[in-house]
This record gives structure tokens, sequence and C-alpha cells, in this order.
């Protein structure tokens, strides 16, 4: 690999990571534009299993707007040991472990869990975005208030 190559590969493997802490930073801050970006446009895979499983980020988003973005709904997403391989200059896979927190301030009722993405980025006019992302769920807790 020549040195120009090195760097370019350097700068898309930290693009992708930008980009999905970028998406992760957007869920915990209910910025629904920046997560819609995030995404491709047009036909893309989404699969959060119980959640639902979306072929557009537009009908995600609406989902996202209605479960989220409430004032008592406090979430922490923590996404970590990203693992990316660039398949091409402008394709690549990566896997995440990530760490949810959700606590409903109206109730207290919390849930934790922790979890896998399966994610295909493209590089689309120069951007990297989330092609097909799918969540796989390894153990959650569920905390109900106490009156």
């Amino acid at each position: 690999m020549t040195l120009e190559q090195r760097i370019a590969r350097i700068e898309a493997l930290e693009a992708i990571r930008q980009l999905k802490h970028r998406y992760l930073n957007a869920c915990d801050l209910k910025e629904v534009e920046t997560i819609r970006d995030c995404f491709a446009a047009g036909e893309i895979r989404i699969d959060y299993g119980p959640i639902g499983c979306f072929s557009d980020r537009d009908s995600f988003v609406e989902l996202y707007q209605r479960l989220a973005c409430h004032e008592r709904v406090k979430d922490l997403h923590h996404g970590s040991n990203p693992e990316i391989e660039l398949i091409s200059e402008d394709e690549a896979t990566g896997r995440w472990g990530l760490f949810y927190f959700n606590l409903d301030a109206e109730t207290g009722a919390t849930l934790q869990l922790g979890g896998v993405y399966y994610d295909r980025y493209q590089r689309i006019d120069g951007q990297w975005k989330i092609l097909a992302t799918r969540f796989e769920r390894l153990q959650d807790l569920v905390s109900h208030a106490v009156s």
C-alpha cells in the first residue's frame, strides 16, 4: 500500500467512527435531522428487532420521534469496541458493542441493555452513510419504579 492509500484508509475508518458516534449522540440529544442524515437516502435496511424493521430512513425517524422525543424520556447510548472493515474505498462493514440506558423520568422506570450493532456503510458523494444496520440484543435489565 502506498502512503496515500494508507492515509485514505485511516481517514475512511475515522469518518465511519465519527458517523456512528454522531448517530448515537443524536439519539441521546433527540436531534432528529442529524439521525436522518446518518442514513443513506432511498432504500436501506434497519433491523432493530422488537422495535421494528425499516426500509427507509423516514419511517424509522417517524417511529423514533413518537417513542423517544418526549421530555420524560432520557437515553444514553454508549457505542464501543468498533471493528470496521473496509470492503472497498466506498464500502465498509462494522460491528459495535452498545450499552444503552433509558429512564422514564415520570415513572422512574429504567431499562439497561447490551448488544451488538452490525452495520454496512457506503460513501455517497464523499460522505459515509449507514446503508444497513441490525441490532442484536444480548442482555437486558428492566427496573420498574417503586411506588
